[in-house]
């Protein structure tokens, strides 16, 4: 259950826009990020983590990989902190959550509700160990519920 859940995670990051895949690139390091509706989590994976899939659900995904030469990149533990704020200035912190597999691939999650054509500015803090300041990662996604 676990390898689905980051075999699924890492295909959203990794994949192409129909997830809105994006990252940021900080030297050393790159911040990858995406965030969907949870109804586009396979039923298995949402129930063994707990994830109520709903179209009026979404999930904020964030990966951190430390670039190493000639490989695609060493995952690296960081504090991983977001807020989310809607149009109307409506700003809510999203509880981030970590999750590891065995092979050493490190995600951090959110669940937050999300409302039809709602535009969701994200904002997200990546602290790691040894640098003098966070990653910060402001980006901008639109969701539909119907």
């Amino acid at each position: 259950m676990k390898r689905l859940l980051l075999t699924f995670l890492l295909l959203a990051v990794f994949s192409g826009s129909a997830l809105a895949q994006q990252s940021q690139d900080f030297g050393n390091f790159v911040v990858h990020y995406n965030a969907l509706n949870t109804n586009l989590i396979p039923p298995q994976v949402a129930q063994g983590y707990g994830i109520k899939r709903s179209s009026s659900r979404a999930l904020l995904n964030v990966t951190i990989i430390k670039k190493v030469m000639d490989t695609p990149g060493t995952p690296v533990p960081a504090l991983v902190a977001a807020s989310a704020t809607n149009l109307t200035g409506q700003m809510r912190e999203l509880e981030m959550r970590e999750l590891k597999d065995s092979e050493g691939a490190i995600y951090y999650i959110a669940e937050f509700p999300v409302h039809n054509l709602e535009t969701i500015r994200f904002g997200v803090s990546v602290a790691i160990e040894g640098e003098d300041e966070p990653l910060m990662v402001r980006f901008t996604q639109q969701f539909y519920t119907e």
